[in-house]
């Protein structure tokens, strides 16, 4: 109706225009009577006129809105020149996609065709949100406001997705900031002090920041995720590197580079094993040897762009009136020989790839099953693992006319100790069998006759292909036999399990005797500090041991600090821990005693041992109050709390790489080397626990709660204390009272194995009561030969890595040996952890036997010996 009314109104203004006034004002009832009747002729004759003209104005009505919205979106958000810098994520624009359900925009830029997108594109509820560059083509049918399908073609964090209420900031100093909701600093462009004016989003899909004179400073086409868009160069020395799966957006297995005038796609391994590498010829691309430019092809088409699959292909997708189609597979024609079959994982590990896509598991069922008998395509596992400490065992399981996708490939690109040339087949196996790291060979017969020929090792098996056509090509798996995988432990004498009865005796009386002298010494120390404490004022003097940096606060300005102790971080046997913020914006960790005989002790000493000594694996002390009865310490704040919460994770999101856990085990030994040997005292920590392993914004470990340590001289090597620590990681000599630093190498077993195994070592809510000690566990694993059954069964990419965690399994069954004397120093598991020296092999898994006093457990460092580099020393 009020459509109707608004036509009304318009026809009669119309019409009152068309009747001129004089004939309106004549007095000849006639002209008057012939005027009535023109003026209802001509508005009979307007009205089809009027009605076209009404639609026209609301269809411009239409057009002005559509032009303003567009003129918001592409012209006033594609730079922030001039506009805000601060961004928060919460997630409103409807979008059209199975990954994502819900944008925050922040720049938006494109024409009638491809458009980009950079802003938040999150999952569901918004758990998982991440900053990038969406592509998206424009449609007709967007009058419903919902974005159609897009692609995330960049991001900026991949490996660590945020929450709601996310903020990205380009700062005053010309650094662009990714925080996530609860503070923890995710990314940055790491642009301070480049003098950078503002940000745009480019036609082409570019996020540039740049300077006054509008020059790039920093660019998204450079740093480049699994996407190339048109226009955009990869040179030599960037990568594209996959993602795990199509709904797990961090870093997967494959990448994709230009090496030696060549492209490089291959497993990011250690070493890398290369399945493609070919100059290639396309017209989606040009190639002159250094550069590869995507092209957009042909130039009429829609939205466009080149991506690296989960999968390993590398593939070309435009948009198809209605979704995203595959037009070209780059790699394709470089694989021919094999098709599918030559891509690492299309059947996953240790499996057989044939020729029409089959895949099956090597025939001996006594050493290989499938994951899935449903889903061959999963790959296989080994029944029996294999031990570097039992080789003796070891054998080959030979596959005849097999190959491997690596084996043609440019042999220059292979590792000179993997790639064997002029080896009889004996030679070839036996450098397998002497390789702790190589879990099989492959070996091709050369075609002159001499009994000689080309051996490749494999310290990683991924899908194996069928050469029905007889090519000459063997595969060599090692095995370990079952029947003989038993590890061969030390049998005790039961007359070492006891002491003789006088010992018992007399242990039990010093003891008494010990606690009465103790409860006696309590009293006259606590009488006499209270006396002293009355006659200072009750203010502690700390000037003497104090180093100069750090800063005395008073109790009131820590109460506002802390906004008066509200936000509990935690809580220990000596007290509690509270987030504050420093009148300058630092936020820290304040650590308030409690308790009353060994707060003054474990004050001090925490003083003592970490106000002197800096080193990144440490967790940095900022200051005291020593003030009355207020003993508090202030502490860097560490945004990730203590590892125990990350190692005991309920669910997936908190999960642990294989690779986060690896940088965290090799930064606690950093640090727990460090004070041990380059200190100008000998520190002994005595708790290290998760608990006491603090992780920053990067996953980076420093280790805290220093109040337990013990100070011991250069020269000496043993000391005397009571006991002390925390119950499941106190090594078997604590029994005697004379302790070295081993403790701590003991302690950094059992921690080694949480991380892995992703449960604590004691853990009660286990329903069977043979699994609640996780060290009992892991022997009778170990004796099984199943020790991945132990490791973080929730998390997808530790089980990707499992012969690299079983490796590691070896060095902390190293550090857990029951004779101190035989566990390596911290310094040497440093060594260890970055592949220069081999894990000792003769070991007792009964990791709480001890020797007898003078069975020769003297302190002694045990040797270095050489070995070849492997999984266990990670990327060099």
């Amino acid at each position: 109706m009020e459509q109707i009314e608004i036509l009304y109104a318009h026809f009669s203004f119309f019409s009152y225009k068309v009747i001129s006034p004089k004939k309106a004002q004549q007095k000849d009832s006639t002209y008057f009577g012939y005027a009535k009747k023109t003026m209802i002729a001509e508005n009979r004759l307007y009205f089809p006129i009027l009605l076209f003209i009404y639609l026209l104005f609301w269809s411009s009505q239409f057009a002005i809105s559509e032009l303003l919205w567009d003129y918001n979106t592409s012209t006033l958000s594609n730079s922030t020149a001039g506009l805000s810098s601060f961004w928060i994520n919460r997630p409103s624009l409807a979008v059209n996609s199975s990954n994502f359900y819900g944008l925050t925009t922040i720049l938006h830029r494109g024409n009638a065709g491809p458009r980009f997108l950079y802003g938040f594109c999150c999952s569901y509820n918004a758990t998982e949100c991440f900053l990038g560059i969406l592509l998206y083509q424009n449609r007709p049918d967007r009058l419903n406001g919902v974005i159609n399908k897009p692609q995330l073609v960049w991001s900026a964090n991949r490996n660590h997705p945020v929450k709601a209420n996310a903020t990205l900031q380009l700062g005053q100093d010309g650094n662009l900031v990714l925080t996530d909701s609860d503070g923890t600093l995710v990314w940055s462009t790491n642009t301070t002090g480049k003098s950078v004016s503002g940000l745009n989003l480019t036609e082409m899909g570019n996020l540039v920041l740049f300077d006054k004179r509008k020059r790039p400073i920093w660019q998204s086409f450079d740093h480049p995720t699994d996407s190339l868009l048109p226009g955009q160069n990869l040179v030599s020395g960037r990568k594209l590197q996959a993602s795990v799966s199509a709904s797990n957006w961090s870093q997967g297995l494959f990448s994709f580079t230009l090496l030696h005038g060549s492209f490089a796609a291959y497993t990011d391994t250690d070493p890398p094993q290369y399945y493609v590498s070919d100059y290639p010829d396309s017209p989606y691309f040009s190639f002159d040897g250094r550069t590869l430019t995507a092209l957009h092809y042909p130039t009429t088409s829609t939205a466009q762009f080149i991506k690296l699959g989960p999968d390993g292909h590398l593939k070309v997708y435009q948009w198809s009136v209605i979704d995203w189609d595959e037009v070209y597979d780059i790699l394709a024609p470089y694989v021919r020989n094999w098709g599918n079959c030559a891509y690492p994982m299309v059947c996953g590990r240790y499996s057989i790839c044939s020729n029409n896509g089959q895949c099956t598991c090597p025939p001996e069922e006594n050493f290989f099953r499938p994951f899935s008998e449903r889903k061959p395509d999963l790959g296989c596992s080994q029944l029996t693992s294999i031990y570097c400490n039992s080789s003796q065992y070891h054998s080959f399981v030979e596959l005849e006319n097999t190959t491997y996708f690596a084996f043609n490939i440019n042999h220059e690109l292979i590792s000179s100790r993997l790639w064997l040339e002029g080896k009889k087949l004996e030679d070839c196996k036996r450098a397998c069998l002497s390789n702790c790291s190589c879990k099989a060979a492959v070996f091709e017969y050369d075609w002159n006759g001499n009994e000689r020929g080309s051996c490749l090792l494999l310290n990683e098996v991924f899908s194996l292909i069928d050469d029905g056509e007889g090519g000459g090509k063997t595969v060599f798996l090692k095995v370990q036999n079952p029947s003989k995988a038993q590890i061969q432990f030390p049998t005790i004498p039961g007359g070492t399990r006891s002491r003789p009865f006088k010992v018992i005796i007399g242990s039990t009386l010093a003891a008494f005797f010990g606690i009465i002298l103790s409860i006696a010494t309590f009293f006259v120390i606590f009488k006499k500090r209270t006396h002293e404490s009355r006659k200072t004022g009750d203010f502690l003097d700390l000037e003497p041991i104090l180093p100069g940096i750090l800063s005395r606060f008073s109790y009131n300005e820590l109460k506002i600090f802390t906004e008066d102790f509200s936000r509990k971080l935690g809580e220990g046997g000596f007290g509690s821990v509270y987030e504050g913020k420093l009148s300058n914006g630092t936020k820290i960790a304040v650590k308030q005693l409690d308790g009353l005989g060994q707060v003054k002790e474990s004050f001090l000493t925490e003083v003592k041992t970490v106000g002197g000594i800096h080193h990144i694996n440490l967790v940095k002390l900022i200051g005291f109050c020593a003030e009355k009865s207020h003993r508090l310490l202030i502490y860097e704040y560490m945004v990730n709390g203590s590892l125990d919460r990350w190692i005991t994770h309920e669910n997936q999101e908190n999960a642990l790489t294989w690779h986060t856990r690896q940088r965290i085990i090799s930064d606690i030994a950093k640090g727990l080397a460090y004070l041990h040997g380059d200190c100008s005292h000998k520190i002994i920590h005595l708790d290290i626990k998760p608990q006491n392993i603090l992780l920053d914004q990067y996953f980076n470990a420093k280790i805290s709660d220093f109040g337990l340590s013990k100070l011991i001289e250069k020269d000496k090597s043993k000391v005397v204390t009571r006991m002390r620590g925390t119950r499941g990681y106190l090594a078997p000599e604590w029994l005697s009272s004379v302790i070295t630093e081993k403790v701590d190498v003991y302690a950094f077993g059992i921690v080694l194995l949480e991380t892995l195994c992703g449960r604590k070592n004691l853990d009660w809510s286990q329903a069977d009561e043979e699994d609640v000690h996780l060290l009992s566990v892991f022997r009778r694993k170990a004796e099984q030969g199943q020790l991945m059954d132990i490791v973080d069964k929730n998390n997808e990419d530790m089980q990707l890595h499992r012969e690299a965690v079983t490796e590691m399994m070896s060095l902390a069954a190293w550090c857990l040996q029951g004779d101190f004397a035989k566990r390596p120093s911290m310094s040497l598991v440093v060594k260890a952890l970055e592949g220069l020296v081999t894990v000792e092999t003769n070991l007792d898994y009964n990791f709480m036997h001890v020797p007898e006093i003078g069975s020769g457990n003297q302190q002694r460092e045990t040797p270095i010996s050489s070995k070849f580099p492997s999984i266990l020393s990670g990327p060099r």
